[in-house]
């Protein structure tokens, strides 16, 4: 992976950084690709096991609540033991559980599989960002983060090429197998390769000044205490509140989405998904690549960040009505449009933590901003469960995805006016 162009990084100097990337982002595949497995199974396991869509989102739920205590845990275990410990962990966690999903004979089963999968799943983003806060100066953050999350795309292309390929020939057990054993593949590779910055022999001398340009602030110690009081905390938090729920729900509900509007099943489910989460992945590079081009022509970071994601918001709007579609590729259109635009926006939010928190601080708010994320998509499972079970329709749950993302900036806005530097010490 390459630096956007534009970047001044000195010539002659190493660009080891953007190895990093790569195995972040190769790391995000695989979390979604455990992640979104269950949601393509949704049909195949409701037959096997009778599930009714209650059952399903109290699934998605516990998955949820466990991913939200993690994610505030992991942020404060990556600020104390660094990326390449607190990532490791995570990793070897959730891919672990996500290989015992095969042994699920009942809801009971399953939802202590989805706990311990949410438990390690919770620590892939405070560990990505934190590496990116070591590796990469405030000018390069948003793009960074932009493409190791566009990973996650990659793997909600890659689940529905490979899950009913393995099911479909082998049965739902060896799906969950079968990638949680190749994926394991991933973790020897990160801890041979990766070192901060001034740790590592082969990042020279150029590429460590590079990194290392922005203004340093010292803060002996960030308690969580310090970090709470801290206005700017809660508009991260709130931000992650308002817009994580409607990824959840794409991610979650919309291969059923696709099965009950427009017919689709395991054979058919793939091109769809695929043009959808190729759409993500432009807005996830696009939205930090955007932001990144603001500010190297003298845009203030505040002005780039904000900007960049009021695009986003307005992309969005069509989802709200994206299930009125009669034609499927319309829908899939307006669908793919909407998900570009939340990674968009989802990459400079990320960048939030690092653009006003010390380093010591960052995983803790990215930390406390998930949990609240994932707060927020307890309460959209049990909100679709209902209007699904209820209602049947899922018009009520898009025109919430079309209006979020407004809702999230303003919270941005009014707790971080100019993005600057948090008084916590």
């Amino acid at each position: 992976m390459q630096p956007p162009s534009g970047t001044h990084a000195p010539a002659g100097a190493t660009r080891y950084r953007w190895l990093v990337v790569t195995l972040l982002f190769t790391a995000m595949v695989i979390n979604y690709v455990d992640r979104q497995t269950v949601s393509l199974l949704k049909p195949t396991l409701q037959s096997a096991f009778g599930w009714s869509e209650l059952d399903y989102a109290d699934l998605v739920f516990w998955f949820q609540f466990a991913y939200a205590l993690s994610y505030l845990a992991f942020g404060k275990i990556v600020d104390r033991f660094g990326a390449r410990i607190g990532f490791s962990l995570a990793f070897v966690i959730w891919q672990a559980a996500h290989i015992c999903h095969a042994a699920m004979s009942s809801l009971k089963d399953a939802i202590i599989a989805r706990v311990f999968l949410g438990i390690g799943e919770g620590g892939a983003f405070p560990g990505g960002v934190k590496a990116v806060s070591e590796w990469f100066p405030k000018s390069e953050r948003a793009f960074a983060v932009g493409l190791f999350n566009a990973g996650t795309n990659i793997g909600a292309i890659v689940t529905p090429l490979v899950i009913p390929a393995i099911t479909l020939t082998f049965g739902w057990q060896a799906a969950f197998i079968f990638t949680g054993a190749v994926g394991l593949l991933w973790l020897p590779v990160w801890w041979l390769v990766y070192r901060r910055p001034r740790e590592h022999k082969k990042v020279n001398a150029l590429e460590l000044s590079h990194i290392e340009q922005d203004p340093v602030v010292t803060v002996e110690k960030v308690s969580w205490g310090r970090v709470i009081r801290a206005r700017e905390t809660w508009g991260y938090a709130l931000g992650k509140f308002l817009i994580d729920p409607i990824w959840w729900m794409f991610l979650f509900w919309l291969p059923d989405f696709l099965h009950k509007r427009y017919g689709l099943d395991l054979k058919t489910f793939g091109p769809p998904l695929v043009a959808i989460y190729l759409l993500s992945d432009i807005g996830s590079v696009g939205g930090g690549w955007l932001s990144s081009q603001f500010i190297k022509r003298g845009w203030s970071v505040n002005a780039a960040r904000k900007v960049t994601m009021l695009i986003c918001a307005a992309l969005a709007l069509p989802v709200g009505v994206a299930a009125m579609a009669d034609n499927l590729w319309v829908a899939v259109a307006i669908i793919g449009v909407a998900t570009a635009a939340h990674q968009g926006f989802s990459a400079n939010l990320y960048t939030l933590p690092s653009d006003v928190f010390p380093n010591g601080a960052v995983g803790s708010v990215v930390g406390i901003g998930g949990m609240f994320g994932a707060f927020g998509g307890m309460a959209m499972a049990k909100y679709a469960g209902f209007v699904l079970d209820k209602i049947g329709s899922y018009t009520p749950i898009f025109v919430y995805a079309a209006t979020g993302y407004f809702l999230a900036l303003l919270a941005v806005h009014l707790l971080m006016p100019k993005l600057e530097p948090a008084k916590i010490g």
